[in-house]
């Protein structure tokens, strides 16, 4: 914590693995894994001795399993009362649900998922290249649903890489920030609408996800936002990042005053990543366990009987860590049968 009351850091805390956020978000996961080139199963072509397969979260080689046998990835596994927000910057993910939707996305794609009252499905990393590595890094963020919006149906959102809003400014040197808007609106600029039943549906919940990159040198100011916000920059990739004279390390997070503009500068000899997370807390009871995210213990009894008598619907793909054809290029296909082509 600062000592200056008035200065526009609140906090400066490392990041690991899974990082830690403020309401309305529950957590974020950073995957970076540099897994080598593709089987045929497309799998990884290479040992998986010394791995505990089922249960891979060893950077071994500088790639993980996860909870995968064949395939890198998250087998069917379900959630109920909450949306899952997954960046990838590189690489594919193969999804699979208990609706019977499936998709496969990636290389600056994202999927929005509300879970509602309940749903299954996989997340698996085909690795398509037979020939050359497969790099994959993507983000996957967690954000609550508010007590009324908890039991909804079940939807996932695709917003493809061409229909994410890009925008590049130019500081007064002529050096470049680029941003894509994933959620909400940042200098005029707006994202496509999130689904119909998220927290960020409503502009007055301020919920924002940027991506930021800043060239060597370079300067941009984030403005401020109204009301009681939370706003956490992420640095996830580069060498030294100013903010408003304080010296921030890679791979560290920064809380910041909402309410106050902030000049974010790379002092550093490469290309700065930042990942922005903000929106205004939702202030309910947060009752986690495991995939369940609801408002009370005996909600969360309750969904542990749901799921042991409905499956949330059951799992009708051939095995728990599906992947689709390798020849197939990116897609979705919906519960109601639509389907998006890319």
């Amino acid at each position: 914590m600062l000592k200056n009351s008035t200065h526009p850091i609140l906090k400066i805390k490392p990041l690991g693995f899974q990082w830690e956020t403020s309401d309305p978000f529950l957590f974020c996961v950073h995957h970076f894994d540099n897994y080598p080139k593709g089987n045929e199963k497309m799998g990884p072509d290479d040992s998986l001795e010394g791995r505990n397969i089922g249960q891979d979260f060893e950077l071994k080689d500088g790639w993980r399993m996860y909870h995968g046998k064949d395939v890198p990835g998250f087998p069917g596994h379900p959630h109920r009362g909450f949306e899952t927000i997954t960046i990838v910057c590189n690489g594919l993910v193969d999804h699979a649900d208990s609706t019977g939707a499936s998709g496969r996305y990636g290389n600056g794609d994202v999927q929005w998922m509300t879970s509602g009252k309940g749903v299954q499905h996989s997340e698996m990393f085909p690795l398509i290249n037979k020939e050359d590595r497969n790099p994959l890094q993507l983000f996957q963020i967690w954000l609550n649903l508010p007590m009324k919006n908890k039991m909804v149906a079940p939807y996932f959102k695709m917003m493809w890489r061409n229909t994410i809003p890009s925008v590049t400014f130019l500081d007064d040197k002529g050096k470049k920030t680029i941003i894509d808007i994933i959620a909400g609106t940042l200098n005029e600029t707006s994202a496509a609408a999130p689904p119909p039943d998220s927290w960020a549906s409503d502009a007055k919940n301020s919920v924002g996800i940027f991506k930021l990159k800043i060239e060597s040198g370079g300067s941009f100011v984030l403005p401020p936002i109204k009301g009681q916000a939370t706003r956490t920059i992420y640095f996830y990739h580069g060498n030294e990042l100013i903010i408003e004279g304080k010296t921030i390390n890679e791979y560290h997070a920064v809380e910041l005053r909402p309410e106050s503009d902030v000049n974010l500068h790379n002092n550093g000899q490469n290309e700065i990543k930042l990942l922005i997370l903000q929106g205004e807390p939702i202030k309910e009871p947060v009752v986690q366990h495991g995939p369940f995210v609801m408002n009370s213990l005996e909600e969360i009894q309750q969904t542990f009987e749901d799921f042991r008598k409905t499956q949330f619907g059951g799992w009708p793909w051939p095995k728990p860590g599906q992947v689709h054809d390798r020849d197939l290029g990116r897609f979705a296909k919906h519960a109601d049968g639509t389907e998006e082509i890319q």
